[in-house]
């Protein structure tokens, strides 16, 4: 936000702050908060991909779309890919999905970034019916289930939801319990910036489930988490 006046950015950066706190909680203020910044610093790539995330958090999916268009040209980045792909799928185009993921070299986004993709374009198979190829999808390198990274839930989730609907009950009901394991165990990481090594699940309802030692998460695997907002800026949150 260098190209704004000192004014402008201390309000847009307050916006911006709000998005943050509430995005989770009421994602409609959220937008609201958004969209008050991009009124004032329509230039500014963080900026529009803030409206995209809301837009989309509220159902948006046209201007989700918009928005992340003009990020990725502002910006350069692929980091938002994932979004893209679910958004077309929200506007019921889950065939220009395929094509904007298949579009992106994988190999070049960030671990999260990469997994958020295989989750979202085996979305967009089970739109067209395609369920084995929607297992396909996520059938990639970071399906690790003796580990539990950030991505880790999710992905477990998404391969549980896949069986369901091919009729794999049993298998689905393991993929479930281990992203339920996974996420009490990153729950109880310190400060989620561990990698859990999780024991194998065992398949009967009453097994215990346990969780071992945990090693540390290399750097290119940590989350871009959003940082809280200051003190000054939870003061100063009245934009």
């Amino acid at each position: 936000m260098k190209t704004l006046s000192k004014e402008n950015a201390e309000q847009v950066a307050r916006h911006l702050a709000m998005v943050a706190r509430l995005i989770d909680d009421d994602p409609a203020l959220a937008h609201e908060h958004a969209l008050a910044a991009s009124r004032r610093a329509g230039r500014v790539g963080v900026v529009r991909e803030t409206v995209a995330i809301t837009a989309y958090a509220v159902g948006d999916y046209a201007l989700a779309l918009r928005e992340l268009r003009t990020y990725r040209r502002i910006s350069g980045s692929d980091d938002q890919i994932a979004l893209i792909v679910d958004s077309e799928r929200g506007v019921g185009r889950p065939d220009r999905a395929l094509e904007v993921g298949r579009a992106v070299d994988r190999t070049a986004l960030p671990i999260e970034v990469r997994v958020e993709l295989a989750i979202a374009m085996s979305g967009a198979r089970l739109d067209l019916g395609e369920t084995e190829r929607a297992l396909q999808e996520l059938d990639i390198p970071e399906l690790d289930p003796d580990r539990a990274f950030s991505w880790s839930p999710a992905l477990f989730a998404a391969r549980a939801a896949v069986l369901e609907d091919l009729g794999r009950a049993e298998e689905a009901a393991l993929w479930q319990r281990r992203a339920s394991v996974a996420e009490d165990a990153l729950g109880a990481s310190v400060a989620d910036r561990e990698i859990v090594v999780v024991d194998d699940i065992d398949e009967s309802d009453d097994a215990e489930q346990d969780v071992p030692a945990v090693a540390p998460r290399r750097s290119e695997e940590s989350a871009d988490d959003v940082a809280p907002p200051t003190p000054a800026e939870r003061e100063g949150d009245e934009a």
